[in-house]
């Protein structure tokens, strides 16, 4: 049997679940790998249940408690990421405090407000995106926006070295036939864009990498709508703008 990467790394989590299971069962407190296995699998398995991402979620925060775990594996767990396999494609998970949520908004691991709201994206931009697929989309926060479904009609040229003004981890649905305004924000760090859909590989802000990654878009039938076109919703029967 031939298993991709993924499929590697799937049965992997379930593997070490099942041991993590299995040890629970019998009374031992689960270490890190384990704990962190039974949540990933958990959501893995809701997710292909069915569930929607937030009861995926759901799903991993519940699963353990502080007394299923050995004495300090609340404080060193931290998040815990993993792509699961929902109805409407992969997407991100993040499961925070997936055990000390269950001790109260004080327990280890808790998310505590501070004293002011989060910082908005000063340099956000907004887009409008329509999405012209019969099923949905979701685009997760760091993900290339210029690269995401080639279904979803947009402004290539002004998603480019952006991605969603969303926190971590989220993500944006666009439901078939949606049309939605998203902000964008410049992608940070190095900027340098490989994997995605490959319509880059490289420094986003190399010369000329803007342009070719425009035109192999457009011939690889990524729908780019510039921002001054006029819009197909508001055509008449004849083809004449409204």
């Amino acid at each position: 049997m031939r298993l991709t990467p993924a499929e590697r790394d799937r049965l992997l989590i379930f593997t070490a679940a099942e041991l993590a299971r299995a040890r629970r069962a019998r009374g031992v407190r689960l270490n890190v790998p384990e704990a962190s296995a039974l949540i990933a699998d958990t959501v893995c398995e809701a997710a292909r249940d069915g569930a929607r991402l937030r009861d995926a979620l759901r799903a991993g925060q519940a699963v353990l408690g502080p007394d299923d775990v050995l004495p300090g594996v609340a404080d060193v767990i931290g998040d815990v990421k993993v792509e699961a396999h929902f109805d409407d494609g992969t997407r991100l998970v993040v499961v925070t405090d997936p055990i000390g949520a269950s001790l109260g908004p004080e327990g280890p691991g808790a998310v505590l407000p501070g004293p002011t709201p989060l910082p908005s994206w000063p340099d956000a931009v907004p887009l409008r995106v329509r999405n012209t697929a019969a099923v949905p989309v979701s685009v997760t926060s760091h993900f290339h926006f210029f690269e995401v479904n080639p279904r979803l009609a947009f402004d290539r040229a002004r998603a480019y070295g952006r991605r969603l003004a969303v926190p971590a981890g989220s993500s944006v649905r666009f439901g078939p036939g949606e049309t939605a305004v998203v902000e964008l924000t410049a992608m940070g760090g190095d900027r340098i864009a490989y994997g995605f859909s490959g319509l880059v590989d490289g420094e986003l802000d190399a010369p000329g990498a803007a342009e070719a990654a425009l035109r192999r878009a457009v011939e690889c039938g990524y729908q780019h709508v510039p921002e001054d076109a006029p819009d197909e919703d508001a055509r008449d029967e004849d083809g004449e703008t409204r």
